[in-house]
């Protein structure tokens, strides 16, 4: 599923950054982030702190948060038979099969079908075949509990621009408070700002709290290919809506989106009409936004989809210059660094 608009090109979504901006580390506190605010009517910002938060909002708004939750989903083990290690990221089960799934193999070449990857005692699995986006089927043998099994083995997926190995902290703080819903391989990483009284003091100030689910894989964080936006396809990802929070979500004044996570579900349900499902929605310059008021998000790699989405949002020109006013300001980027509020 495609958003409308006109020919444009990757590179026109480009900004230079430095890497000494890209946190490698979550702050002690999680509530004590910077927060650069975008008022896209007056075409200005101000730097203000996460903690402000609740004095951007009022009786009537509903803050959408993703509930999902990561799980340990890097796998590192041998092929069998061998000693070269191979590194496994499981993205998703399939279809009422929790021992199939899709999963990203490295090194890919040399996994042929039939293979087996040993992780474990008594935990393997075998190369079935491989699927639209690179990706490789596996199968998962154990005893007992698949999830358990991975939870013991797994490591949890830190993304390629934190140069360190998760740590035993990382469990907890690549996770937002408030994640339920196991199955995400990334975090959605908005929300890791969010402390119980953080979430407590949006509600003083008039919002209502809604849950959606959706579970990041590879249409959130894989890289973008080619040159040309609209010939780029994403992953599908699965997403689930509740009753009551649709109904939330009908009677709100003003609906604010906690990450493009909750963004997609959002705009991907505002046209199906589907409580659940799978979106491959694609948000990009020229967007129509049906459900999404305001926008709180973090700051995104280059030529990225979720870079794209936020400049559909705020416009492109002004998100641009808002990130490089950023990195001068020495905010911290990516999943453990600082966000935007985007009214």
């Amino acid at each position: 599923m495609r958003a409308l608009g006109p020919d444009m090109k990757l590179s026109e979504f480009d900004y230079h950054l430095p890497p000494e901006c890209i946190a490698q580390q979550p702050l002690e506190d999680r509530a004590a982030s910077r927060m650069l605010v975008l008022h896209r009517a007056e075409r200005r910002w101000e730097d203000r702190t996460f903690r402000d938060l609740p004095q951007f909002l009022r009786p009537g708004d509903c803050l959408a948060l993703n509930d999902s939750k990561v799980f340990p989903a890097r796998l590192f083990g041998h092929r069998a038979g061998f000693h070269g290690q191979v590194e496994v990221l499981l993205l998703r089960p399939t279809p009422g099969d929790v021992r199939t799934w899709e999963a990203l193999v490295r090194p890919g070449r040399k996994m042929r079908t039939g293979e087996r990857v040993v992780f474990a005692d008594g935990f393997e699995a075998e190369v079935l075949g491989r699927s639209e986006f690179g990706e490789r089927l596996l199968r998962l043998d154990c005893d007992g509990d698949v999830w358990a099994a991975i939870d013991r083995a797994g490591h949890i997926p830190l993304p390629p621009y934190i140069r360190r190995p998760d740590a035993a902290e990382d469990r907890a703080r690549y996770q937002t408070v408030y994640a339920r819903q196991p199955g995400s391989a990334a975090a959605p990483t908005a929300g890791l700002h969010f402390t119980t009284e953080a979430l407590e003091n949006c509600s003083a100030a008039g919002a209502a709290i809604a849950r959606l689910t959706l579970h990041v894989g590879l249409g959130t964080f894989q890289p973008l290919h080619g040159d040309v936006v609209e010939e780029v396809n994403l992953h599908a990802e699965s997403y689930a809506i509740s009753g009551e929070t649709a109904a939330a979500l009908a009677a709100a004044a003003r609906r604010l989106a906690v990450g493009t996570t909750s963004t997609r579900t959002l705009e991907t349900y505002a046209r199906s009409g589907q409580l659940h499902g799978e979106t491959d929605l694609f948000i990009y310059p020229g967007f129509e936004f049906r459900l999404t008021d305001a926008l709180l998000t973090n700051f995104h790699l280059p030529r990225s989809s979720l870079l794209m989405l936020v400049c559909a949002f705020g416009g492109q020109d002004f998100v641009l210059e808002a990130y490089r006013h950023a990195v001068e300001a020495g905010y911290r980027f990516y999943s453990y660094g600082d966000c935007m509020l985007v009214l």
